[in-house]
C-alpha cells in the first residue's frame, strides 16, 4: 500500500499570499542575516508593512513582466521568488532577466521548495523570452551557491555593496551569478 505524499508545488502569487510571505521573510532573514544585520535591525522589522509592500507587489507590479512566484506544501505558502527584467545598469532590458528572493521558510528547507522556486522562475522568465537569467546573493552564501552552482548557475565577475543601513555601519558584499535559460 502506498500513501500519498504532501501536494507541494508553485504557482504565481495572489495577493492574500502576502501576509504569509512577510512572515516567511522576517524568518529567513533571522536565521540568514542575523549576525549581519544585528538585533536591532531585525527586531525592528515590521510584518504588517512588509505585508503591504508583498500586496503591492502582486497586485500591481512595476513591470508587466514582473512575477512573484509561491512555494505550496498543499494549501500553506513555505517560499517565494520573484522574476523580472534585470535592473542592472550592464543588463540587456529584452535578454536579462532577474531571479531575486529566493526564499523558503527556514523550517520547509530541504524539502525540493527551492528547487521548484528556482525552476518555475527559470521557466517563467523563458516564457517572458529572457536569454539569460541573473541572481545576486550575498558573498557568504555558500550554501545558495553552491545549490544554484549545481542547477547550472555560475559567477560571472559582477559585485556589489549594499548600504543596508544607509551609514555605511551595514554593508552586505554580493556577487552576481548567471546562467543561459533559451537559444
Amino acid at each position: 500500500m502506498s500513501v500519498a505524499g504532501p501536494d507541494r508545488s508553485v504557482r504565481i502569487g495572489w495577493a492574500d499570499d502576502a501576509a504569509a510571505m512577510a512572515r516567511i521573510q522576517i524568518r529567513a532573514w533571522r536565521a540568514e542575516y542575523g549576525e549581519v544585520l544585528g538585533a536591532e535591525v531585525l527586531d525592528s522589522l515590521d510584518e504588517n508593512a512588509l505585508t503591504q509592500a508583498w500586496r503591492q507587489a502582486l497586485v500591481r507590479p512595476a513591470d508587466a513582466r514582473q512575477r512573484v512566484l509561491v512555494a505550496l506544501d498543499r494549501v500553506e505558502v513555505c517560499g517565494f521568488v520573484l522574476t523580472a527584467p534585470s535592473p542592472d545598469p550592464d543588463a540587456d532590458p529584452l535578454a536579462d532577466g532577474e531571479m531575486s528572493e529566493l526564499t523558503v521558510d527556514p523550517d520547509r528547507r530541504g524539502h525540493g521548495h527551492g528547487s521548484r522556486l528556482m525552476q518555475a522562475a527559470v521557466d517563467t522568465l523563458r516564457t517572458d523570452r529572457f536569454v539569460r537569467a541573473t541572481t545576486w546573493l550575498g558573498s557568504d552564501q555558500d550554501r545558495l551557491r553552491e545549490f544554484l552552482g549545481a542547477a547550472g548557475w555560475s559567477a560571472d565577475g559582477a559585485h556589489r555593496t549594499l548600504d543596508l543601513s544607509g551609514d555605511g555601519r551595514t554593508q552586505v558584499r554580493q556577487v552576481r551569478l548567471h546562467t543561459r535559460i533559451a537559444g
